[in-house]
């Protein structure tokens, strides 16, 4: 059936129809053919995972019935996406291709190359539409933060109706399974869809927010204070540009109403700053993509090994490592697919420092656990936590102490370690130290991999050893200059005064230290 003016709308991380401006403008343009393709090799990534697609499968069925209510359901094919993007244009005829920039993994990037090349060789228009924060092709950072405010408060687009295509088969959204992906547990995983992520986002603001800024930190509290938006945003079931506005007119409406939880607004304003955050770090991986597999820093090449030891790397991944508190966030981030920011963080800090493990490697475990996964901001913060962007403080967490820190009852170790039920409270976190540790360790529990405090001391040395080289810092100013924030003494609201003068590495260390993306979100 050949369709006049056929505009091909290919939904990516952006899996909704509202504030979907691609969709919008294609509506407006002529027929819609709303298309989203199950790539294969996509999903055999070493970055991809069953709870991903779970998902995102989820996600779907909802917006292909939001679609459908607006005239035309969503189509779902399954193959590489020049061939089924053909045999579209075989059976319909000439069309225009509509979708999102997306600043996604290498391979997508890749994808997205192809997809421009195969569209120029078939004379056909490919129409990309910013989605959010993000900008393509990015000169500079003067005036980076000025933008993102512009874009964010721009009016949000309608969902549009659309017109109904005739007899077109919709296709059939595949199983984890069907794509041959890894089976796997992960019964607390978040639900996807629109709907839920509006549910997050309207209790967030009404009543979960007040501890929002003492809660990130903590792995228990987290759990239900922190927006758990995450997942919602990196797959695009609910828009940046919705949820900062939604954000904004809740701030309003609480400084009309003193009398409610005074905690409400600095939670808002500093829910402000993450949002941000996200797309400052997704900037990053936009500007520099080489980052997901190389050192930012080139001076950290050969510093750790370029294959992990496979004993670490399994007790990492499998939370084994005989660290109580690094275990139990592992085996947490294995059962719901979420994790909050300080102890994502910690993990990751741990593989790069204690274990000395590549941060590919450790990196692309987390990669696989997070239903959040978002590659621009994982893939920098993955670097910052490993030392090896040049800018950043060398942060090496106490995995011990950030134990009695975040989980001073022990509730939250002890649950996901019921093997150390035996051990006193006092060494919960240290039970090598409790009178019956032979009776546990080496058989209920294992034996530390690493001794903590001379992992950490001998880590430190080797990369402060590299910081201290003859080309270091000048190299570590030029990556300042391109990946810096300009904004110092961020108000939270995005309207702070912006910095145009080279960031200095005292500035980019002290703005940069604590944030860890979208997880906290």
């Amino acid at each position: 059936m050949r369709l006049r003016d056929l505009q091909v709308v290919w939904f990516k991380r952006d899996l909704r129809s509202f504030d979907n401006r691609a969709l919008a403008a294609a509506a407006a343009r002529g027929p819609v053919l709303p298309l989203y393709v199950v790539e294969p090799e996509l999903w055999a990534g070493r970055d991809m995972s069953a709870r991903q697609w779970a998902f995102v499968a989820e996600t779907l069925v909802e917006l292909r019935g939001e679609l459908a209510r607006l005239g035309q359901g969503l189509v779902v094919r399954q193959g590489e996406i020049c061939r089924v993007l053909e045999r579209i244009r075989a059976e319909h005829g000439a069309f225009t291709l509509w979708a999102h920039e997306e600043t996604g993994n290498g391979w997508t990037y890749a994808r997205d190359r192809r997809v421009a090349g195969w569209c120029r060789a078939a004379g056909l228009a490919f129409c990309e539409i910013k989605n959010h924060g993000v900008t393509r092709a990015l000169a500079t950072r003067n005036g980076w933060a000025a933008s993102w405010d512009s874009f964010m408060g721009e009016p949000l687009t309608a969902a549009p109706r659309l017109r109904p295509l005739g007899d077109l088969t919709l296709g059939a959204i595949p199983s984890a399974k069907d794509l041959g992906l890894a089976p796997e547990r992960c019964d607390g995983r978040q639900r996807g869809g629109r709907r839920a992520g509006l549910e997050r986002l309207h209790s967030f603001l009404s009543e979960r927010a007040p501890p929002y800024r003492k809660a990130m930190s903590s792995p228990l509290a987290g759990a239900r204070h922190c927006s758990r938006l995450s997942p919602y945003l990196a797959w695009g079931a609910l828009s940046m540009r919705e949820v900062h506005q939604a954000n904004a007119r809740r701030r309003v409406a609480l400084a009309e109403r003193p009398n409610e939880d005074r905690r409400f607004p600095g939670a808002l304003k500093a829910f402000s700053g993450r949002l941000h955050w996200h797309c400052h770090f997704i900037q990053k991986l936009e500007d520099a993509p080489r980052l997901e597999y190389e050192n930012l820093h080139r001076a950290y090449d050969g510093l750790r090994p370029a294959t992990a030891d496979a004993t670490r790397l399994g007790a990492f991944s499998e939370g084994e490592t005989g660290l109580p508190f690094v275990d139990a966030c592992l085996r947490s981030l294995r059962a719901t697919g979420w994790l909050n920011f300080r102890m994502r963080a910690m993990v990751q800090a741990v593989a790069s420092y204690h274990l000395w493990l590549p941060w590919q490697e450790s990196g692309a475990v987390l990669a696989r656990l997070f239903t959040d996964y978002e590659p621009g901001i994982h893939w920098s913060q993955v670097q910052m936590q490993s030392g090896t962007t040049g800018m950043n403080t060398v942060r090496i967490y106490n995995p011990v102490k950030q134990g009695y820190d975040q989980d001073p009852t022990g509730a939250f170790t002890r649950r996901w370690l019921p093997e150390l039920g035996p051990i006193d409270d006092a060494f919960v976190q240290e039970p090598w130290r409790a009178p019956n540790a032979a009776q546990v360790l080496g058989r209920a529990y294992p034996e530390p991999v690493v001794e903590p405090a001379s992992a950490a001391q001998a880590a430190r040395e080797a990369v402060w050893a590299v910081r201290k080289g003859p080309l270091f810092r000048e190299e570590a100013q030029r990556l300042l200059v391109k990946h810096a924030s300009r904004k110092a003494g961020r108000s939270g609201t995005g309207r702070g005064r912006a910095n145009s003068a080279k960031p200095s590495v005292a500035q980019a260390q002290a703005q940069m230290r604590f944030s860890f993306g979208q997880d906290d979100l």
